[in-house]
């Protein structure tokens, strides 16, 4: 599974046998930890699962056999429910000394000062530079001090899923535009055979794809305008907000209005709709369930003017907390998870892009049909990104408890369009008129 002699594998080895030469009689200076005992040190994966976990215990496992003086306890949380337990636990002060870290959490935690500042361990370490240095500093855009607090290993790309078979099968053209989608989506939809056209997420985390379908249908690259006003309710978003609830219950299954990732994704995968809007990272689940010629990555339908669009920030990595008591070690697992060999590995098994530029140069990255529909998105020249406010500290939980639950309420006709994404306007800009009060006190 890994390259051996790479000179990642020669130098972890290197250290861990100076540790066992040197180390033999003597206290380590950053943890006290006594010579000849294991350092133990406690990861939580924020989203755990078959799908993952097995990929994580095989790195866990190369990790320990480098390094013989550590010990790496797995505790596995599944995403549903990991930002409320981590939560929980910054609240009570036991946390664990590694963390895999959600980008759009970033500001919420460092406004509550939980992570520790890994620039002083980044700066030595000897693949610093293969990190995409564009994502790095995307980081630190995203809190006030411009510091390093989540090291990304990987990076997605928002796509569609679609049945080549199917659509060769009915004559309907692969859509490239946001015309050709929705004619598409009617047209592949045929109760006869339980089969719709696509599949609306609804339920747990339904905001990140709408909010990522509404700015690919825009072309919009700004969250707000110079004035801070926010865009989310400009009369495209509503124009395609209408147009694609409309979808709903006709051309979309009825339990779209409380599928979340794992319903909506098993949707496509047992032949019940015809696309699906997800990321290249549910490619190994496609992988598992279908014949290679049943799935085919699709990039988002192109704006009017021709442009593809991207949410920025769409990264995760891993961070550590300020309590560890083995700063050392915590990094160094963390390091080893981002390096080119591990990056591969990761990457090439669940189907996202490395943030380590070396790893992409391998020829696995180029063999794999969505990777090469990412780097040939990532290179065409109509490609924009928007940038999400993810430094505001409440970004993620006012999608979590105002847009999640609107998005719903729309579905249901409880709400309208128009006072749906009003409310939802109006709660980023009162959280931005703070966040830039509070910057301006601090200058």
């Amino acid at each position: 599974m890994f390259k051996k002699g790479t000179k990642v594998l020669m130098v972890a080895c290197l250290l861990s046998s100076l540790v066992l030469l040197f180390g033999c009689g003597q206290k380590q200076a950053a943890t006290g930890q006594p010579a000849g005992e294991k350092v133990n040190i406690v990861f939580w994966d924020e989203n755990a699962g078959p799908d993952r976990t097995p990929y994580y215990e095989v790195l866990i496992k190369k990790f320990e056999a480098q390094n013989p003086n550590i010990h790496v306890e797995y505790v596995g949380l599944p995403k549903k429910s990991a930002k409320q337990k981590i939560d929980t636990a910054i609240a009570a002060n036991d946390l664990p000394d590694v963390c895999g870290v959600q980008t759009s959490w970033i500001a919420d935690f460092t406004a509550r000062k939980v992570l520790l500042e890994m620039d002083p361990l980044f700066d030595k370490w000897s693949e610093k530079d293969e990190i995409s240095p564009s994502i790095i500093q995307s980081n630190r855009d995203m809190v006030l001090d411009k510091k390093l607090y989540q090291l990304p290993n990987t990076m997605n790309m928002e796509i569609l899923w679609y049945r080549p078979d199917w659509f060769k099968e009915a004559g309907v053209q692969v859509p490239e535009n946001w015309d050709q989608f929705f004619t598409a989506v009617e047209k592949m939809t045929d109760k006869d055979k339980n089969r719709y056209g696509f599949t609306i997420r609804g339920g747990d985390g339904a905001s990140f794809q709408l909010q990522r379908m509404m700015f690919a249908y825009s072309g919009f690259t700004e969250y707000f305008d110079a004035n801070g006003k926010c865009l989310i309710n400009d009369p495209k978003h509503v124009e395609f907000l209408k147009k694609y609830l409309a979808l709903y219950k006709t051309f979309t299954p009825k339990s779209d209005v409380t599928n979340g990732y794992k319903e909506m994704i098993a949707a496509f995968d047992t032949g019940a709709v015809a696309m699906v809007q997800h990321n290249i990272g549910s490619y190994s689940e496609h992988k598992k369930s279908m014949k290679p010629e049943q799935y085919a990555p699709l990039g988002l339908p192109k704006t009017a003017n021709g442009l593809l669009m991207q949410e920025g920030g769409n990264t995760n990595g891993y961070g550590i907390f300020k309590t560890t008591k083995h700063p050392e070690e915590a990094w160094k697992f963390v390091s080893f998870l981002c390096s080119q060999e591990s990056q591969s590995y990761w990457n090439q098994s669940i189907g996202q892009i490395p943030t380590n530029t070396e790893s992409l140069k391998e020829p696995w990255a180029k063999e794999l049909p969505h990777m090469q529909l990412a780097l040939q998105m990532l290179s065409d020249p109509n490609f924009r990104i928007y940038q999400p406010p993810m430094q505001l500290p409440d970004y993620r939980s006012i999608l979590d408890q105002t847009v999640d639950p609107g998005i719903q309420a729309v579905m249901t006709g409880k709400k309208s369009a128009e006072d749906f994404l009003n409310e939802w306007a109006a709660a980023f800009e009162k959280s931005k008129q703070k966040y830039d009060a509070y910057v301006a006190g601090k200058q």
